[in-house]
């Protein structure tokens, strides 16, 4: 196969997309009485290079402290709330003065979560939902924060009444009509985002006889085929997302963004709570920031940039339930970290997944790890790019021929009569080609985009 060189301006529009890139936030709940004062905690965000941060309220020390930091922050309004906000447009429109213009702009709100996952609140404030959605969007309008303030609200992957395999999500059939199609309604037409709380440890924990845990942690693994859609997955949390995404679809909403606001994994779990452990919430969320750094969406929306806040900024001593509900947090109260991960692009190129001791807990040595402690390659959740096959073989093509002459890729395998030269079709040639330029540029932020033609995968390309 001959490879032509491609147009100044494509080249020019080629290096301006690898800019593009996921973001990556934290949750920072407080039902403990150990923990820093706001000031502190911020320090500590902008310490780690956290520049996106979730609350659960509005509390006025916190929102004080982020002042002027240049975080950007997602509040909430309490489930409690729903039902007079949902009411009384007046009740609304003085919160929303009182919470938010009170601290904005020099505390850079950009989203408020209107209730946390309604469908499941035993208080069935379902019913409010959209009303109060509708009524603290109308205060933004009025004070004119519309355009700069999303409302949403966060849902549980409870919603949804179906989601294996991924291409089989549907949401539950009595939330439909009442909530979930005027919710996304109203996504749409105020330009927001879903907003999506999941967990691959509740499903892992219970089928961890069917799921594997590589599976589960973005490590190396031979991947799940979606019976439905013929795409192959790495990592159950993008299974888990798409389902979300097929939910949409079936309702004609394929347009609107979806926002991870929470996913983590417990660093310390009762007995039956199986695969909680400092080990393996290392891995999670490492290999999710990794992930979500280097770029890409999911299978089904490939060109779509993840946007996640982890579960939680610290281990909370005053949560209620089993053991693991206490031990989600990255850091411990006195702001040393429970294990060592990356939160920016600069951390990730040197970071190893070893959990961090400070002899709080005996540990063993990582699985799968070298003479020096680091993790090996094949435990730790490698990445990839291979091409994004929806984009059709022009756009396929053009990016192969930047690939293999000026982006320099190594692509001597793919030439006729060499090893890898069979299968012979344009998209097996541009995976082979656009990994050889990841790999080439240190699987570099953006260096997977391809103006859309590729995207990143946890399994090598074979």
């Amino acid at each position: 196969m001959e490879y032509r060189l491609t147009t100044i301006s494509y080249l020019l529009s080629f290096f301006f997309l690898f800019t593009d890139a996921g973001q990556i936030g934290v949750n920072y709940g407080r039902i403990a009485n150990n923990l820093p004062s706001a000031v502190k905690v911020v320090q500590l965000l902008k310490s780690q290079g956290i520049d996106q941060v979730k609350l659960y309220d509005t509390d006025q020390a916190v929102l004080k402290a982020l002042s002027g930091s240049n975080i950007k922050v997602t509040v909430a309004l309490p489930n409690e709330l729903l039902n007079s906000v949902s009411k009384r447009k007046s009740f609304a429109f003085k919160w929303v003065q009182k919470n938010i213009l009170s601290y904005y702009p020099s505390t850079q709100i950009q989203a408020i979560a209107v209730g946390n996952e309604v469908f499941v609140d035993p208080n069935n404030t379902t019913l409010f939902l959209v009303p109060a959605m509708q009524n603290i969007h109308s205060a933004l309008i009025n004070l004119n924060l519309h355009s700069t303030i999303k409302v949403s609200s966060p849902i549980a992957l409870s919603a949804l009444q179906s989601s294996y395999p991924s291409s089989s999500g549907s949401f539950k059939p009595d939330l439909i009509e009442p909530v979930i199609k005027p919710m996304l309604s109203f996504l749409r037409q105020t330009g927001s985002y879903l907003m999506v709380n999941a967990y691959p440890f509740f499903a892992y924990e219970a089928n961890s006889d069917v799921i594997s845990l590589d599976y589960a942690l973005f490590r190396t693994n031979p991947g799940v085929v979606d019976s439905g859609n013929g795409l192959r997955y790495f990592s159950l949390l993008e299974a888990q997302l798409d389902a979300v995404y097929a939910a949409m679809s079936s309702l004609k909403f394929d347009d609107l963004k979806m926002v991870v606001t929470e996913t983590g994994w417990p660093s310390k779990g009762d007995g039956g709570e199986t695969g909680s452990g400092e080990e393996n919430a290392a891995a999670y969320n490492g290999n999710l920031v990794r992930r979500v750094l280097n770029g890409g969406g999911t299978p089904l929306r490939p060109n779509a940039d993840l946007e996640v806040y982890l579960f939680a900024l610290f281990n909370e001593n005053k949560k209620p339930g089993p053991t693991s509900e206490r031990n989600y947090g990255l850091f411990y109260p006195d702001e040393e970290k429970v294990y060592e991960i990356p939160f920016t692009v600069e951390q990730l190129k040197k970071w190893k997944s070893i959990p961090v001791n400070k002899g709080k807990t005996e540990k063993s040595p990582v699985k799968g790890s070298g003479s020096d402690g680091s993790v090996s390659t094949s435990s730790s959740g490698g990445t990839y790019c291979v091409a994004n096959e929806k984009t059709g073989k022009e756009k396929l093509q053009d990016a192969l021929d930047y690939a293999c002459g000026e982006g320099g890729a190594d692509c001597r395998q793919i030439q006729p009569g060499a090893t890898c030269y069979d299968p012979n079709t344009v998209e097996a040639h541009a995976s082979f080609a656009f990994n050889s330029f990841y790999q080439k540029n240190s699987r570099a932020m953006g260096s997977c985009y391809f103006g859309g033609a590729a995207y990143v995968v946890t399994q090598a390309p074979t």
